[in-house]
């Protein structure tokens, strides 16, 4: 009898398993495979559980997104219908591709190596020297969520305290493109007698590695990316990259980085007067548009009632790969000329009016309520489309001082 019971277990595994395999094998058989985000819902699948669930369905496993509480996989384009209306399946998003926000590539040759320091003409216009009395943002966090940093350049591996390479864990997150590096030489150069300084020439500098040597990437290693910077205790992040698509998962990743207290900053795109790109169109996130000397709203800025603030982004000298130094314009660079002045204003007490809670500590919305009172208003009066609250002023954010044009 209980022979009888065992095979007849043994006979309904093997139905079971064959099944799935026939299924998996239905799904799987074309051979192309699409990049997906499968989210869950929460608290009915375990994390094996939902590997078999995709396995079921010819999928096969990238990473786990436990900001969001999914998944990065590779899915046959026809399996997609059927798995997101299996149990425990919130939703699928596509794993879209992000990119770095540089305007035309390369603006000007690569400086020669070791040049005699200078201040750079964005920094300067923002006043970020003149901060550097009262702070130089040391020792706040700023995670440069980009192609990495490299982390030998001379004018910036001091200030480089870590990071994660989210493309692949088990490399270094050294900058192979140069657009990351351009950016963390605008946050925090160090004033060091060679090549150039950035806004808070002591700000600890964090290289998130999630776009690859081309400046793009995928979605998910973005999302990976944000949730290393909140497990590691990240004050700020930058994210001079976008996308014109709006997806729910990105928005959700975006929502916890908030939640978690962390303040993002992000280039606006470089849609040359077009909508906004995402993550910056997003309300939990500073939202940057670029000026030139002039302060005139640049040619290929993004513009729209999403932007926060403008800064220098055109023709912009920083730190680039190989130890080296170039001139770059984009939004890109316009974003961490605000990054690293909300690290300098969290290096100094919360002050009045804007400590709400009178605690000498600054929460998100007090920075951000700083930033938009100190500006320089350019435009039309007020806030606008193109300048938002203003052109970025480091030492009067920092100072409180109020100071002129």
């Amino acid at each position: 009898m209980k022979l009888r019971v065992f095979l007849g277990v043994v006979f309904i595994i093997a139905l079971v398993v064959i099944f799935y395999t026939l299924v998996g094998f239905a799904f799987g058989r074309s051979g192309r495979m699409e990049r997906k985000i499968v989210v869950f819902k929460s608290g009915i699948l375990n994390e094996p559980a939902r590997e078999v669930l995709v396995k079921q369905f010819g999928g096969v496993k990238i990473k786990d997104l436990t900001l969001i509480d999914g998944m990065a996989v590779l899915l046959p384009p026809q399996a997609e219908e059927a798995l997101v209306h299996q149990a425990g399946v919130l939703r699928i998003d596509d794993d879209i591709i992000v990119e770095a926000l540089i305007k035309g590539g390369v603006a000007g040759k690569p400086a020669p190596p070791q040049p005699v320091e200078s201040l750079p003409w964005g920094v300067n216009r923002i006043d970020a020297d003149l901060a550097w009395g009262t702070s130089t943002g040391d020792p706040i966090k700023v995670a440069i969520i980009d192609t990495g940093i490299d982390l030998a350049h001379p004018d910036l591996k001091a200030n480089i305290k870590g990071g994660y390479n989210a493309i692949n864990p088990t490399k270094s997150p050294n900058d192979d493109n140069g657009h990351g590096t351009h950016v963390a030489g605008i946050v925090a150069a160090i004033d060091n007698e060679i090549g150039v300084i950035g806004v808070g020439p002591q700000i600890d500098l964090y290289a998130v590695k999630v776009l690859s040597r081309t400046g793009s990437g995928y979605l998910s290693d973005v999302i990976e990316g944000l949730d290393w910077a909140i497990s590691n205790g990240m004050q700020v992040v930058n994210m001079s990259l976008g996308t014109n698509t709006d997806v729910q998962s990105f928005r959700d990743a975006v929502i916890r980085v908030s939640q978690a207290g962390i303040i993002q900053v992000a280039a606006a795109g470089n849609n040359s007067g077009g909508s906004v790109t995402y993550p910056a169109a997003y309300p939990e996130v500073i939202a940057v548009s670029a000026t030139d000397s002039s302060d005139l709203i640049a040619s290929f800025s993004s513009v729209g009632p999403e932007i926060d603030l403008a800064a220098p982004g055109v023709n912009i000298y920083s730190t680039y790969k190989g130890s080296t130094y170039k001139t770059l314009s984009g939004t890109s660079m316009a974003s961490p000329h605000v990054a690293g002045t909300v690290a300098d204003i969290l290096a100094t007490p919360a002050r009045a009016p804007y400590d709400s809670n009178l605690n000498g500590v600054w929460e998100p919305s007090e920075v951000k309520a700083v930033l938009q009172a100190t500006a320089d208003d350019l435009g039309v009066v007020g806030f606008d489309n193109y300048y938002g609250y203003g052109l970025v002023d480091t030492e009067e954010s920092v100072t409180g001082i109020q100071t002129n044009l």
